[in-house]
């Protein structure tokens, strides 16, 4: 796909998540590439530094994959007494490691158990929620990846079916059923990332568009899902919240 688009010779490319980044980045070194990545861009090397990118490429950092300590300190002040989670992952991403080692060294902190379970697929999903019944683990941690985003409702209405509380990284998630997220503003970082195609298109070179971030950070948990679960949002966790769904 980016080498069609490179022989298409468009005006600019605007790349989601690092494997698209990474593959059009490779592609060409000329056409103007303006990305929206939950991965930290400069820790993989698509730019030069976030105040002078250098060469064709700028874009968002939406800060995702560097929350999992956060997410998963979250969980368990939802769900104390949970002694296994299951952390799925897609390990054909390039920012799963990154992610299983944030999360493995919070849960060490946390006193719990991480299982890693994998799902490059939608047929995988399934023998996830197997695999998560057979280990007896108490809730599930979703890692950050556009695959997964992609196929948050497919993802949602397995958890409802298994009865495995879930958090995921997008309200979006929440939305559709899910119970918790944390995470940046999807919606903010493509409007960031569609004004920095906009001022390409008027003829600003990408080495002279500092990378930007997201900075608002927001908690959202379903309240209905978690009463089907029979759970209880502790006040803290709530009055932490910036919106709770009834």
């Amino acid at each position: 796909m980016a080498a069609d688009l490179v022989q298409r010779q468009v005006a600019v490319i605007f790349a989601l998540g690092p494997p698209a980044v990474l593959a059009i980045k490779a592609a060409s070194p000329t056409i103007p590439i303006v990305f929206v990545t939950g991965a930290d861009p400069l820790k993989f090397g698509f730019v030069a530094s976030f105040n002078k990118p250098g060469g064709n490429i700028t874009g968002i950092w939406m800060v995702l994959t560097a929350l999992a300590e956060k997410r998963l300190q979250l969980m368990h002040d939802l769900l104390p007494k949970a002694e296994l989670i299951g952390l799925r992952v897609n390990p054909a991403s390039p920012v799963a490691e990154p992610q299983i080692r944030e999360a493995q060294a919070a849960a060490h902190v946390l006193g719990v158990k991480l299982t890693v379970l994998s799902a490059v697929s939608e047929n995988d999903f399934d023998q996830v929620f197997v695999s998560l019944a057979q280990q007896r683990a108490d809730a599930l941690f979703v890692s950050a990846d556009p695959f997964f985003a992609s196929k948050r409702e497919h993802l949602v209405a397995l958890a409802a079916q298994h009865a495995m509380p879930a958090t995921y990284e997008f309200r979006e998630f929440v939305e559709a059923g899910g119970l918790m997220s944390y995470g940046t503003v999807l919606s903010d970082g493509f409007y960031m990332g569609g004004n920095y195609v906009g001022k390409v298109l008027k003829g600003t070179k990408p080495a002279d568009l500092p990378v930007e971030q997201v900075s608002k950070f927001e908690l959202v948990i379903n309240l209905k899902t978690a009463k089907g679960l029979g759970l209880t949002v502790p006040d803290k966790l709530l009055g932490l919240a910036d919106e709770a769904i009834e």
